[in-house]
């Protein structure tokens, strides 16, 4: 600090004798201490050694009143007096009055020698002596002996400032004031915003006042120091007449003020304000910079203003000022979280020009909001370019980038950043493992994702509950129960409880496996484990009972859900219809739909083509064509599923005056037949075994621009089969090829069917080992060869077949061993068929209707009528129905 401070007026006060200074009433005393007092004056002013001269008598004699008498002899050489007091400190290890401190640093001010005046100053707060016992010693020599400066005062203001003991140095200030001494200006502004950093608003407001009063012109410093805490103290009318008072009292005028009292009005909510004082300031030929730009966005910010503080920031960059970090990371975030992240991106886009871009929490978030909005193409440019911010991607960032791939089904993007994070040795977390496990899960890659799991395990990260529900989910659409539920007993084995995502997906895979009694009893569980069951649990549920036919507990399950406060959406109600319909129930359905209607619930497309299916099925075309009326009129628009439903239905009844309305009213809504639409039109063609409708239909499909895919190939193929046409098939296969479509084990057994129907079993087996080969062999392929092996008479070679299913890994189903069942029938080998029966029991299968009627048949043929009826009651205690057939064979029999 090197002060360039005013020289004080000389105190004109009464002079008083300093307490500390008296005179000795013994002469000889006086007499002695004068000839010391010359002696030490000699040796100070001499160019011997001080070391030398000061001897340890002179040194024992010594006392901090003739080091005072020293100093006041010594004025005329401020240097000298210094080098004395700090070699009696240094090497004599002397104890200096406070006395001898505040002559010397009196002396020193006079001698403008600030520096070392100020270093003294601050040895002398270091004894933590009482400011006020410090201030009187410093008053008392400052009167005593005529000093011609206040400076000392200033200068021990400043220093108990800047030893942070502000209400000292107020202290201080006041005592001056008290005894007429007027503080600089500097010294003034100093304690001032000293005040202000420990929060004493009012102190400053109580000095300023009293300044003033004393006449104290302030200055720039001051002026800031009284408006921000003006603005602290929220006292905005009065900051506002203070900026008015600067400016009719002809003070220089500063864009700092304005940004003070700006910043003020935005921290207090009155953005605003704040804006029409920045309008305000070209009136008062000041410029805002960049302070101002950034306090009223952070401002506009903090009420939500996002779009106008964006604008600021595009005025910010068009008068070449630069953004604070905070101020973009604040308007960033805001237009992410107002669902504007486009504007988002092209703001760092903006800004990352001039060398600004967002935290790395902001830029995360931001992110985050893209990769959610489906924006991944900017979210992955952000990210490309982090590193050449400056930002370095941590785990969070990772783990939202790996996420969206995951989602998108891009696993192999999502891995190979995975790689990345690796080789950039980002910490590690459990959730870019859990992303990838749900990733591949959800793309039916669970071997993949277990893989994921055991790495995550070898890495030292415990599993959640998330990275099993996402395996359980997986194993559960793979169709492998059992894998899933050993996953739960593990997963509640390790302490980690389920929730209500992996009830969800334990009750969902239950259910697609039609393991109904298995579903249930995990609900159960699930209620008595405290876990909640929510809408999505219900709906599997539901659904699942609507499958296996139980409408009754279906419903039984929509009253609980209801009760329990949980909303049904058209998820619900579709499955409800759609159970009602399959049960033949079609007009409970509809009164359920108008009931439903009658209490407001809104219905959609899904559900109508439920309750449309269930009329198509039934025949009731009139039916359907009414139901349609009715959706129009809720405005609920006709989707090509409905419309593929009416279209499926009359071809079924044949009925083409319907279809051709419906192609119409198609037409007139803009749309057109997609593939599946013209698959059923080209199946129902070749049932009829009317192939040159088929061909018309496929002309039209292609014309249209609606390309045939595999399942659409597949079926005209079968149709051609059926109809003996081998030769066109077979150009619609090579057609199929030369479209790049891989055929199917559908595809490969129209071809089987039609060879092994023919009685062509060698090129039929030949086709059928080529399948098995491709892996695209199944029961019901081996099925078709026993069928044509049976036609021929060959039951043996059929026997065998059921052997190599075994060899292959293809369990044998019920099908297989009736094919060949019927056959010991037919030929009165009953023993054969018995035999065959037992090992089909032992093998775990469930005989159908048709095994039992088979049998049945068998058994009157060879006159075993007990047995027969042995078999019809068994057939009726297995829950299956006692058909026609059955009570034909009895009949027959008896």
């Amino acid at each position: 600090m090197n002060p360039s401070l005013r020289r004080s007026r000389p105190f004109s006060g009464h002079i008083r004798r300093r307490r500390s200074i008296s005179t000795t009433p013994n002469l000889n005393n006086q007499e002695n201490d004068k000839s010391f007092i010359a002696t030490l004056n000699e040796i100070v002013r001499s160019k011997r050694s001080w070391n030398i001269a000061l001897n340890s008598t002179i040194s024992a004699r010594l006392k901090p009143h003739h080091v005072e008498q020293i100093l006041l002899q010594t004025l005329d050489d401020s240097r000298l007096a210094l080098r004395f007091f700090n070699f009696l400190g240094l090497h004599k290890s002397f104890d200096h009055s406070t006395a001898s401190f505040c002559i010397l640093i009196h002396s020193l001010v006079q001698s403008n020698l600030y520096w070392p005046a100020t270093s003294l100053l601050q040895t002398l707060l270091q004894r933590k002596v009482n400011p006020r016992f410090v201030f009187e010693n410093l008053l008392d020599t400052y009167k005593s002996f005529n000093f011609g400066h206040t400076l000392g005062f200033d200068l021990l203001t400043q220093n108990y400032v800047q030893d942070k003991r502000v209400m000292d140095s107020v202290l201080i200030v006041r005592l001056m004031m008290e005894h007429s001494l007027v503080p600089e200006v500097r010294t003034l502004s100093t304690v001032l915003n000293g005040l202000i950093r420990v929060r004493r608003f009012d102190l400053v407001l109580q000095l300023f006042d009293k300044a003033v009063n004393w006449g104290v012109k302030p200055d720039e410093y001051i002026y800031t120091a009284v408006l921000k805490s003006l603005c602290e103290l929220k006292d905005f009318e009065k900051a506002k007449e203070m900026m008015n008072w600067v400016e009719r009292n002809g003070s220089k005028l500063s864009i700092i003020l304005y940004n003070i009292l700006i910043h003020g009005l935005c921290k207090g909510g009155r953005v605003w304000e704040a804006v029409e004082i920045k309008n305000l300031l070209g009136c008062k030929g000041l410029t805002a910079d960049t302070v101002t730009y950034c306090s009223l966005i952070l401002g506009l910010c903090k009420v939500n203003e996002f779009q106008l503080a964006r604008t600021l920031v595009d005025e910010m960059l068009g008068l070449f000022l630069v953004p604070r970090e905070a101020v973009v990371s604040s308007v960033v975030d805001g237009l992410r979280r107002e669902g504007d992240c486009v504007a988002a991106y092209r703001l760092i886009d903006m800004t990352g020009k001039v060398g600004v871009v967002p935290n790395l929490f902001v830029y995360n978030a931001l992110l985050n909001s893209l990769c959610k909005d489906g924006n991944l193409d900017e979210a992955e440019s952000l990210f490309d370019r982090m590193e050449d911010k400056g930002l370095c991607p941590n785990s969070v960032t990772y783990s939202i980038m790996i996420d969206s791939f995951c989602k998108q089904g891009r696993l192999d993007a999502a891995v190979i950043l995975y790689n990345r994070m690796l080789d950039n040795k980002v910490e590690l977390t459990i959730y870019p493992y859990n992303s990838l496990v749900n990733g591949y899960c959800k793309a039916g890659k669970c071997s993949a994702a277990e893989s994921i799991f055991n790495e995550m395990i070898d890495k030292g990260l415990t599993p959640t509950v998330v990275t099993y529900t996402s395996l359980i989910d997986g194993y559960c659409k793979e169709r492998d129960v059992q894998k899933a539920f050993r996953l739960y007993h593990e997963m509640t084995g390790k302490g980690i409880s389920p929730n209500t995502f992996t009830f969800t997906a334990l009750i969902s895979g239950f259910c697609r496996a039609r393991m109904m009694v298995e579903a249930s009893k995990l609900f159960d569980e699930m209620v008595k484990m405290n876990v909640t069951p929510n809408e999505v649990t219900y709906n599997v549920l539901i659904e699942g009972h609507c499958k296996d036919g139980n409408t009754v507990r279906a419903f039984e399950l929509l009253d609980e859900m209801v009760k329990k406060g949980l909303i049904p959406d058209t998820y619900t109600y579709r499955s409800l219809i759609t159970g009602l319909c399959a049960k033949g129930r079609v007009s409970e359905a509809k009164e359920f739909v108008d009931d439903l209607q009658n209490h407001h619930h809104y219905l959609n497309e899904m559900c109508f083509s439920a309750l449309l299916h269930g009329y198509c099925k039934e025949g009731r075309l009139k039916d359907a064509l009414t139901t349609t009326d009715e959706m129009a009129e809720k405005g609920i628009n006709m989707d090509l599923v409905c419309y593929g439903i009416l279209i499926s239905g009359t071809l079924k009844h044949h009925d083409m005056k319907y279809l051709l309305n419906i192609l119409k009213e198609m037409h007139d809504q803009g749309m057109k037949p997609d593939e599946v639409i013209y698959t059923s039109m080209l199946n129902a063609y070749g049932k009829v075994r009317d192939l040159k409708k088929a061909f018309r239909c496929w002309d039209i499909m292609v014309s249209e621009g609606c390309f045939p895919n595999i399942v659409t190939y597949t079926v005209m193929i079968n149709n051609l089969c059926k109809a003996g046409l081998l030769d066109k098939a077979e150009i619609f296969y090579k057609e199929m090829l030369a479209r790049g479509l891989l055929p199917n084990q559908f595809t490969y057994s129209c071809f089987l069917d039609y060879l092994a129907g023919e009685g062509y079993m060698v090129e039929a087996k030949q086709l059928h080992d080529a399948m098995l080969k491709g892996c695209l062999a199944n029961a019901v392929t081996y099925n078709i060869i026993i069928r044509g092996l049976c036609r021929l008479d060959q039951i043996q070679e059929a026997m065998d077949i059921l052997l190599e299913m075994k060899d292959s890994g293809i369990s044998p189903d019920c099908v297989s061993y009736t094919t060949i069942i019927y056959e010991f029938c037919r030929r009165g080998d009953l023993l054969g068929a018995r035999g065959l029966w037992e090992s089909m029991l032992t093998n775990g299968l469930k005989p159908d209707a048709v095994a039992y009627n088979l049998l049945i048949y068998g058994c009157c043929i060879a006159g075993e009528m007990s047995k027969a009826f042995e078999l019809r009651d068994e057939m009726i205690r297995s829950g299956l129905k006692v058909t026609h057939a059955t009570y034909a064979s009895l009949i027959h029999g008896t």
